[in-house]
């Protein structure tokens, strides 16, 4: 599996406040935020802000231990294939399916998987996230 990190998703309460908040730091939330789901360009990385319940449902958590401040950490990949097959990889040498991949409304294909420690992370084909030639995630 590749080393990167593309995506930091932070489960929130309040969406709106959340939002707020970042903004008054002087950050630019991307066109591509919307009212379920925020996006910040972090440099070659991004973040995005989701709610916490929702966050939790979708990685197979349920609100369940661990829940490391209600935080994932997402991995982008350039084609859908590559979700089962780095999934595959991971679950290979020990890493916990916490939900497997599955096609989403939005048009792409994620998979939820823990590290040995219980850290939740993402793969994620989604394709109106272009990646660049390092793997860096570029939000419109």
């Amino acid at each position: 599996m590749e080393q990167r990190l593309s995506l930091v998703t932070l489960g929130v309460r309040d969406l709106a406040r959340s939002r707020a908040f970042y903004e008054s730091l002087g950050w630019h939330a991307s066109s591509a935020s919307c009212d379920q789901v925020c996006f910040f360009q972090t440099g070659s990385m991004a973040m995005a802000l989701y709610p916490l319940e929702r966050l939790l449902e979708e990685s197979g958590q349920s609100g369940t231990a661990p829940q490391p401040g209600g935080v994932t950490l997402g991995i982008n990949v350039i084609t859908q294939a590559e979700v089962d097959r780095e999934l595959a990889l991971v679950l290979e040498k020990g890493g916990t399916l916490l939900h497997p991949a599955t096609d989403t409304p939005w048009g792409g294909r994620t998979a939820y998987f823990a590290d040995p420690d219980g850290h939740p992370w993402e793969i994620t084909w989604a394709p109106m996230f272009p990646l660049g030639a390092q793997g860096e995630l570029y939000l419109p």
